[in-house]
C-alpha cells in the first residue's frame, strides 16, 4: 500500500520547489507542521553556526557576515516548507499521522509501573558493568597484562 501512495505523484522536488501550493492541506497537518518546524530549527541552528564562522573568517562589519546566513535561512525555510508539500513526501507522512492515530497508549498508571522497571533495569545492567570491569580489571593488574 505505501507504494501505491508514494507512486501516485512521481514529481521531482525540484519541480515543486517553485510554486506555493499546499498539498492535500486538510491531511496529516500535524506531522507535516512538526516536520517543517524541526527543519527549519535544523536551518536556523545551521546558519546560526555559519554566523559564527563567518564573523571569524571576514572583516568586521562586512556586510556579507549577517547577508550570507540571511539568504541561506530564507532558502532554507522555503525548501523546508516545500519539502512537507512535497506529494511523495507529505503523502508518507500523512500515513504516518493516520498510523499513529492508531496507536493505544498506556494509561498514567501503566506508563509509571514500566518506566520504574526500565530503570531498575538500566540501574542494575550498570552496576554489573560496572563489577565486570571491577573484576577485569583487578585480574588483568594481578597478572600484570595492563601498564
Amino acid at each position: 500500500m505505501s507504494r501505491d501512495i508514494a507512486g501516485t505523484n512521481n514529481a521531482p522536488l525540484t519541480s515543486e520547489l517553485f510554486h506555493a501550493k499546499v498539498y492535500k492541506p486538510n491531511q496529516g497537518r500535524i506531522v507535516r507542521q512538526l516536520t517543517a518546524l524541526a527543519i527549519w530549527v535544523v536551518v536556523a541552528l545551521g546558519c546560526w553556526s555559519l554566523y559564527a564562522t563567518l564573523r571569524g573568517f571576514l572583516p568586521a562589519g562586512s556586510m556579507l557576515i549577517p547577508a550570507i546566513p540571511m539568504v541561506a535561512l530564507a532558502i532554507g525555510v522555503w525548501i523546508g516548507y516545500r519539502l512537507v508539500n512535497w506529494p511523495q513526501f507529505a503523502d508518507f507522512l500523512i500515513a504516518v499521522e493516520a498510523e499513529m492515530n492508531k496507536v493505544t497508549w498506556p494509561a498514567k498508571d501503566e506508563l509509571i509501573r514500566a518506566s520504574v522497571v526500565v530503570i531498575f533495569t538500566i540501574f542494575f545492567l550498570a552496576v554489573a558493568l560496572f563489577l565486570f570491569d571491577v573484576v577485569w580489571q583487578f585480574i588483568f593488574n594481578f597478572l600484570g597484562v595492563t601498564s
